[in-house]
């Protein structure tokens, strides 16, 4: 009789045990009520440029003269990548040397929450306080939830933790997590122009033959004059003339006088 009885309660507990395991390995996800909101923040810009000028092209290899002098040698660059070239676009086989390219990219950094709610609702089958509960689902299945630490429970509209759960008390829990998350997305943009057309060859132009310019043959009133300018005054020769009158007058007085 005793070992009747042992194996008895032996056999309850191997039934317990079996229902715990089972509920365990039920999936989760068919039993649990969920939903997911994403709250989304503000989201900043930023925009870099880079220029260069194609030095070399060969295959799907290039090198690229950049702004600060720099030659930076990209290889196995995609047919798929293209760069906008007067309204057309042209990959890299079409690329020549000469060429001006220009790469915009956008980058655009968006913070977000994903919030998760989880909601399950059931008659308590068995619970242990404080780890874990067993509940009969609507479907009927029993079902293992860990219970996370602070977990409450709603019981006929009141809280109450794991402790104060009793077998076939109908209980509605929830659970709420928020994940922070960052998007980061970029736009890229190629743009490029054509080298210069090369200088037309210069045509044959006769040598111009510099000749002096003829000499300027004065007119009459500029030539120069036959006779010198009067510049000097006629009274010193009157004078002079009037000295040697006095003089012959002197020497007629006197030689009359010796005679």
């Amino acid at each position: 009789m005793k070992s009747l009885r042992l194996s008895r309660s032996m056999m309850r507990s191997l039934l317990v045990g079996g229902a715990v395991c089972l509920a365990s390995f039920w999936p989760v996800a068919a039993q649990v009520q969920t939903s997911k909101t994403v709250t989304h923040g503000e989201s900043t810009h930023e925009v870099k440029v880079e220029r260069g000028e194609v030095i070399f092209v060969s295959g799907n290899s290039m090198v690229v003269k950049l702004a600060n002098g720099e030659l930076e040698h990209f290889t196995n660059v995609p047919d798929s990548t293209t760069v906008l070239v007067d309204g057309q676009h042209l990959n890299i086989h079409q690329l020549k040397p000469g060429m001006k390219l220009e790469k915009q990219t956008l980058t655009t950094t968006t913070p977000r929450v994903i919030t998760t709610v989880e909601t399950v609702t059931g008659k308590v089958f068995h619970v242990s306080p404080p780890n874990s509960v067993i509940l009969t689902l609507e479907n009927g299945q029993n079902q293992r939830f860990t219970i996370p630490s602070g977990q409450k429970f709603v019981v006929n509209g009141q809280e109450t933790d794991a402790f104060g759960l009793r077998k076939g008390m109908v209980v509605s829990a929830q659970r709420v997590t928020e994940v922070p998350e960052t998007v980061i997305t970029q736009q890229v943009k190629r743009t490029g122009k054509m080298p210069p057309p090369p200088p037309a060859p210069k045509a044959d132009v006769p040598l111009l033959v510099a000749a002096a310019p003829p000499a300027e043959v004065p007119t009459p009133a500029e030539q120069a004059p036959t006779k010198l300018p009067k510049t000097a005054s006629e009274l010193p020769v009157i004078g002079l003339l009037g000295f040697l009158l006095c003089g012959i007058s002197l020497t007629s007085m006197l030689l009359r006088k010796l005679i």
